[in-house]
């Protein structure tokens, strides 16, 4: 008989949309619906998730662990049981160890569960055994710095408040349609109340087919946009020089500087009209309770943090943050007090040990000195919840160091990807819905755990399981590792003073929203004088932060378009894929169609081609071949291409990522995904 049972989605750190699962037996599952028990999620998912069920019994799930048969990439492999499985991996990181030291083994994980517990425990594991350290720089580092910069802390107004009360929303650089349904749900709510929905984009997106406005700039030149809307602000008295007295730092200065970052100024930059930037300047000034939706895309740049900062000031300059229903929201991530000292091993950090940027994997695996902070090379690795031989940027480089014969490679995994591929020993990975673990979110304020639903196919495994038997056979000793995840998830509850898992599960989520004052800064901004940064507190992020802009501004360090190579690639997500996930489900497949670039009608005519053709795009780091659809809404300049694709969707036989770079962003480290000047050529 089947029944309903609530679980939490894993796969979307802002909407993490609380589910209600049909249940048919032990092992399997029916539709999934998103639940009224959350308001954010209010009964709303996307459409991959509520097809899971083709994705928890695809055919295609990985049921036993593997050993490498042939070449490594070859995808050939022979079974083995699990104890010798784990019994390879620990040998393999001992030896590697004992030749190069402990920081030749680098765990490598990232987001494909959003899980606490799950996600984060090989961490632990690696704390414990002094392996190279982690700097996550895939998706937040730019974002979540642009945003601290000025506000202190990553948390704002919630998007519900917004849709009740808010007279303008602007959705800036991002697309809710694809990428987070609930956003758009909440803010289609407002626009029907009467709301003005504006979109800052380089395409014409789905979001931006609902939009009243859609401002079409070129990638990488928002903090332009932003400081020139500040210029009108002042010029025509639309800032609230009140506010600006008691809540920023330096509302003189400001100003001053922007004095000479006039429309004209970042028109030249933007490519959008004069006359459309003033008219945006005096909407989002003369509307008092206006609220801006922070999204990641628009940080994924090398000037991204810059950028966010740039549009972080705007409601400061307006005073949008006194009304309810005005101010502004990135993330939430500093409401939740979760104490990951025994999720993780912070107890045994040993901030000595070199740290590794993710992103620049590529370089990291083929010996580039300044990568390896001038250390040993990588030669053992451990994957969980991540496709690196997929989504990481400069993919040549990666799949060269992932072929390397001296690098042992170990992928946990629910399917054989490309990285699994790679590697020598692979593992079978439960999905969220055959595991436990607790969940925080970004875009609203509610702390929820979920409970194993089903029985896990196969002889497949949950992350917490593998970890704690591979420092059993290192002997890495840890409390974490003596317990089980639902153990874990209690007493880390305990120790944050939250509700333990069962109230929590029964209650629907444990919501941290502070008070409207403390919402909306009242009592001051999360930084040491209470007050908002104009003039960015970079230094706290090290790296390059004293080649920062010290006001608001555009920084110039983007990919610029050059004669060689006149087009800037925006690598934006599709619908119905979420990074390297979904892209096995026939039905997002379907949906999806084919790798495909998006060009504006003028330049399709000037290049020769029409709908359906092939071209080719690249730089020096690599050449894919995609088919065209003319789309008009973004400049002649501008080319997209939606989708992680499976590098096997493309006749070369490498993905987009083909052609990103691995250059950090500025202050210290980010994935410019969206920062990539290229050609485009007729295929044939």
């Amino acid at each position: 008989m089947t029944t309903l049972a609530p679980s939490v989605c894993p796969h979307d750190c802002t909407s993490v949309c609380a589910l209600d699962v049909e249940v048919k037996d032990a092992r399997t599952i029916g539709r999934v619906r998103g639940s009224t028990r959350n308001a954010y999620t209010a009964g709303v998912i996307c459409e991959k998730v509520a097809r899971y069920a083709e994705r928890v019994h695809h055919p295609g799930r990985l049921t036993q662990p593997l050993l490498r048969d042939g070449p490594k990439g070859s995808g050939r492999f022979k079974p083995i049981a699990w104890n010798e499985a784990l019994d390879r991996v620990a040998a393999a990181f001992t030896d590697a160890a004992a030749r190069h030291g402990s920081e030749a083994v680098w765990p490598y994980f990232y987001a494909g569960t959003m899980g606490l517990v799950q996600r984060d425990g090989i961490q632990r594991l690696r704390h414990v055994m002094k392996y190279s350290r982690w700097h996550s720089t895939i998706c937040v580092a730019l974002s979540d710095s642009g945003w601290i910069a000025g506000v202190g802390s990553k948390r704002g107004v919630s998007m519900l408040e917004a849709a009740e009360h808010s007279d303008l929303i602007v959705i800036w650089g991002g697309n809710p349609v694809n990428t987070q349904v609930n956003v758009m749900t909440h803010a289609m709510a407002a626009r029907k109340r009467g709301a003005t929905l504006v979109v800052v984009d380089p395409y014409r997106t789905g979001t931006a087919e609902k939009a009243d406005l859609h401002l079409a700039l070129k990638p990488g030149t928002d903090g332009a946009l932003a400081c020139a809307v500040m210029h009108v602000l002042f010029a025509e008295g639309l800032a609230d020089r009140e506010y600006l007295q008691r809540y920023s730092d330096a509302p003189a200065a400001l100003e001053a500087h922007l004095a000479t970052r006039t429309p004209q100024w970042a028109s030249a930059i933007t490519g959008l009209p004069a006359q459309v930037i003033i008219d945006f300047a005096r909407l989002y000034g003369g509307t008092k309770k206006s609220y801006i939706r922070a999204h990641h895309g628009f940080s994924r740049s090398r000037n991204g943090a810059a950028n966010m900062h740039a549009v972080t000031c705007l409601p400061t300059v307006t005073g949008a943050w006194r009304h309810r229903g005005g101010g502004a929201l990135y993330g939430n991530a500093a409401l939740y007090p979760v104490d990951k000292t025994l999720i993780e091993g912070l107890d045994a950090l040993d901030t000595s040990i070199r740290e590794l940027d993710q992103s620049r994997l590529g370089p990291i695996l083929t010996g580039d000195a300044g990568a390896l902070k001038g250390g040993p090379p990588v030669t053992a690795m451990l994957v969980q919840n991540t496709n690196p031989a997929m989504v990481c940027p400069d993919l040549n480089l990666v799949h060269r160091g992932l072929a390397r014969e001296d690098l042992f490679l170990c992928v946990h995994e629910q399917f054989m990807t490309e990285t699994a591929a790679f590697a020598d020993v692979v593992l079978p990975a439960t999905t969220f819905l055959e595991h436990d673990d607790f969940y925080t979110a970004a875009g609203h304020s509610v702390f929820q755990a979920s409970l194993k639903l089903i029985e896990a196919p196969g002889a497949a495994r949950e992350n917490h399981h593998v970890i704690c038997e591979l420092a059993r056979r290192l002997g890495a000793e840890h409390r974490g590792f003596t317990l089980s995840a639902r153990e874990i998830m209690d007493e880390t509850l305990r120790a944050s003073g939250m509700w333990d898992v069962a109230t929590n599960v029964a209650r629907g989520g444990q919501d941290m929203a502070l008070p409207f004052e403390k919402m909306h800064f009242h009592d001051g901004f999360d930084t040491a004088d209470g007050k908002f940064h104009f003039r960015g507190d970079w230094q706290r992020f090290g790296g390059r932060w004293q080649e920062m802009p010290v006001l608001p501004d555009h920084f110039d360090v983007i990919d610029n378009a050059t004669p060689a190579t006149p087009y800037r690639l925006v690598a934006a997500p599709a619908r119905t894929f979420l990074n390297s996930t979904f892209t096995e489900t026939p039905s997002s497949l379907k949906r999806e169609v084919r790798p495909t670039v998006l060009i504006h009608p003028d330049e399709c005519a000037a290049l020769g081609v029409g709908d359906g053709d092939r071209v080719r795009l690249g730089n020096a780091r690599g050449c894919v071949i995609v088919h065209v659809r003319p789309a008009p809404g973004q400049q002649r300049d501008v080319v997209v291409v939606e989708g992680i694709w499976p590098n096997k969707h493309f006749e070369n036989g490498l993905g987009i990522n083909a052609l990103t770079s691995a250059d950090p962003g500025w202050p210290n480290g980010g994935a410019a995904f969206h920062d990539t000047a290229v050609w485009v050529k007729r295929a044939d």
